[in-house]
């Protein structure tokens, strides 16, 4: 029996306990919990600051952040997105009643492939909802040449793109609106949570009324919302550990770094490269088992697991395999080629600030053993 403490893909940052303790005790004191309070006011502040984006609205989780930005853009009809996503992606379509079409993603990047994105267009297209995948920006100018072409509205799933900048500045300034998760398992976490980054005053208002039922004054409501706002102790959270964020991502580079150095060359692994033209969050390190190596993926999935390794097929198996979605035209393997080939072959390796260097090595060593 493995004695050891297990590993897992991802784990919270999670500052000195005792730096927290003010915080709380002036949430306390205040006792102001929610709705828009001071560290909720703060925190948007500055994330706007540290993301460079103009507008920021915080929000109790990025699912509901997603299910809004459909909302505060009025998106119906069909919307063109990837198979190769967590599912919260897709499912905030159907909740709006909007008709998902799958694409497939390319082989270098993992991310939705543009061209696939131009040939799915319909009379029914309204939008696209790309994912920032691992944290590697999309083809943001491509995508954007389509929608301006279509006259399409662009909602980018940057989930795994917090800091991520693309051409010189943050990925997060591409399309109409961009929508994050604070997720505890995230590189920037308030335990959950999550952000809208949009682009003008009046865009913010309205989204800001449709996280909080509508409600523009004690007696006016304006639109029919949803309650999704952050409370103060996610923002709090949010507040503190951005304090940390140089320790995060550097230490996680370091990491990233080291797996490169000695994965590479490793025959049947792929260790898929980074973007020279942007600037990663380093928060996710997926390789590809290949039919060379002695293992299937799987069989080292379960290998990993035996050692108290908590690796992740991650996304296995694709959106558009599950039951909601795989009755759908866009959904059948033969139009998804490169996305199911990935799903099979992926595994994303333990990175987090805290992982310890004799753990790393113990993961290292598991994987070139099966040589």
């Amino acid at each position: 029996m493995n004695s050891k403490k297990p590993v897992y893909v991802t784990q919270p940052y999670m500052p000195p306990l005792q730096e927290f303790i003010p915080y709380l005790e002036q949430i306390w004191d205040s006792k102001w919990l929610t709705n828009n309070g001071y560290y909720h006011r703060q925190l948007e502040k500055e994330l706007c600051k540290y993301l460079e984006v103009p507008y920021v609205s915080l929000f109790s989780n990025g699912t509901l952040a997603l299910m809004v930005a459909l909302q505060a853009l009025h998106i119906t009809g069909e919307v063109i997105t990837t198979p190769y996503s967590f599912v919260a992606t897709t499912h905030t379509l159907l909740w709006n009643n909007i008709h998902p079409a799958f694409v497939d993603i390319t082989p270098l990047t993992f991310n939705i492939n543009p061209q696939k994105i131009e040939e799915a267009i319909t009379s029914r297209t309204t939008a696209i909802v790309p994912v920032h995948v691992y944290g590697n920006p999309c083809d943001v100018d491509e995508i954007q040449r389509i929608a301006d072409t279509y006259n399409l509205k662009v909602i980018y799933d940057a989930a795994h793109a917090f800091g991520v900048r693309c051409n010189g500045k943050s990925v997060l300034n591409y399309g109409d609106l961009s929508v994050l998760s604070f997720h505890a398992t995230k590189i920037f976490n308030t335990f959950e949570g999550g952000a809208i980054v949009c682009h003008d005053e009046e865009m913010k208002r309205r989204i800001d009324l449709l996280k909080n039922f509508g409600i523009a004054d004690e007696v006016t409501v304006l639109t029919s919302g949803i309650n999704a706002k952050m409370c103060e102790l996610q923002a709090a959270f949010g507040l503190l550990q951005l304090k940390y964020m140089g320790h995060i991502l550097s230490r996680c580079a370091e990491i990233d770094c080291h797996y490169r150095e000695e994965l590479n060359g490793v025959p049947g692994i792929r260790v898929p490269h980074r973007l020279a033209e942007s600037h990663q969050n380093y928060s996710y390190f997926p390789i590809l088992i290949e039919p060379d190596y002695p293992l299937s993926r799987d069989a080292l999935y379960q290998k990993l697991r035996d050692q108290g390794i908590y690796a992740r097929r991650y996304f296995y198996p694709l959106i558009s395999d599950f039951p909601m979605y795989r009755g759908l035209p866009s959904a059948v393997a033969t139009n998804l080629p490169v996305a199911k080939l990935v799903s099979e072959r992926v595994l994303c390796l333990p990175i987090y600030t805290d992982l310890a260097k004799d753990d790393q090595n113990r993961i290292i060593g598991i994987i070139k053993s099966g040589l």
